[in-house]
C-alpha cells in the first residue's frame, strides 16, 4: 500500500480546520458579545420601548360623552394616547397638529389608528375621524410613566391589545413616530 503524500494529508487537514472554523466562529463572536454586555447603539424604534410594557386594558375609560371606550382587540386598532396638562396651549395645538398630519400621511391605514386625547381640544384646532376626546382619567394619568407639563406633552403608543408599547417625549418628532407606525400598523 501505499501512503498518500505529505502534502496532500495536510491540506485535507487544513481544508476540514477551516469549515470547522468557519462553523463555530459566529457562535464564538455571539458568545463573547453577549458575555462583555455589549448591545447595538440603536434599536430599531424611534420611540422608548417600555419595559415592562403598561396595561391599560384593564382600564373602563370614557369618552368625552360619556360613553364606555372599550379597547376590544379584534379590531387590531393601534392607538396614540395623549394626557395634556390643563393648562397647556400652544404646544396642544402644535402636538394636534402633528398628530393629524400623522394620521393623515398614513393613508389607508390611517384607520387603523385611533388618537385619544384625554382633555379638551385647543380652541380652534382641527378635529379628524379617528381624533376621539376622552375624559381625564386620573388612573390612566397615575399609570403612564411621565405626567404632560403645560410647555410638554408626550405621546403615548398603545398596542391593539391595550399595552403601551412605546413612549415619545416632549416635541417628538412625527416622522420618527411615522416610522414606527410603518412598522407595526400592517
Amino acid at each position: 500500500m501505499s501512503t498518500p503524500p505529505r502534502t496532500s494529508q495536510t491540506r485535507s487537514r487544513l481544508t476540514l480546520l477551516l469549515i470547522a472554523l468557519m462553523f463555530f466562529a459566529p457562535f464564538g463572536i455571539a458568545a463573547f458579545l453577549r458575555f462583555t454586555g455589549w448591545t447595538p447603539p440603536q434599536g430599531r424604534n424611534v420611540g422608548t420601548l417600555l419595559q415592562p410594557p403598561i396595561d391599560l386594558s384593564g382600564l373602563v375609560l370614557k369618552t368625552a360623552d360619556g360613553k364606555d371606550y372599550s379597547w376590544r382587540p379584534e379590531l387590531n386598532l393601534w392607538r396614540i394616547v395623549v394626557v395634556p396638562d390643563p393648562a397647556c396651549t400652544a404646544e396642544c395645538s402644535k402636538v394636534l397638529d402633528q398628530l393629524h398630519r400623522l394620521w393623515l400621511t398614513q393613508g389607508r391605514k390611517a384607520d387603523r389608528i385611533d388618537v385619544l386625547w384625554f382633555g379638551e381640544l385647543p380652541a380652534g384646532d382641527v378635529q379628524f375621524r379617528r381624533l376621539i376626546r376622552m375624559q381625564p382619567d386620573a388612573r390612566l394619568a397615575a399609570a403612564l410613566p411621565e405626567a404632560a407639563r403645560a410647555d410638554a406633552v408626550p405621546a403615548y403608543l398603545v398596542d391593539p391589545g391595550g399595552f403601551v408599547a412605546l413612549k415619545y417625549e416632549p416635541g417628538f418628532d412625527p416622522a420618527g413616530m411615522k416610522k414606527d407606525l410603518g412598522k407595526l400598523v400592517k
